[in-house]
């Protein structure tokens, strides 16, 4: 028999160190996804807006310009 067989595994020292990180930064990749998810409706939303508020001046803009062409 060797003596080798009955000896322990040896350890990695920084393995408790490297695991906790990578679950560190799979836990803030989570939570910077969901920001990034939050963001991009919130971005969505104020564009959609914007281009409403854009077409209804348009819209308004172009009636009035009709309205005075043609008396109306």
């Amino acid at each position: 028999m060797h003596a080798l067989e009955h000896e322990p595994p040896t350890l990695d020292p920084d393995a408790v160190r490297r695991s906790y990180r990578v679950h560190r930064a799979r836990r803030a990749a989570r939570v910077a996804h969901r920001r990034r998810s939050r963001m991009a409706g919130a971005r969505f939303w104020i564009v959609l807006l914007l281009l409403v508020v854009a077409f209804v001046v348009l819209a308004t803009t172009t009636w009035r310009e009709i309205g005075r062409l043609f008396g109306l």
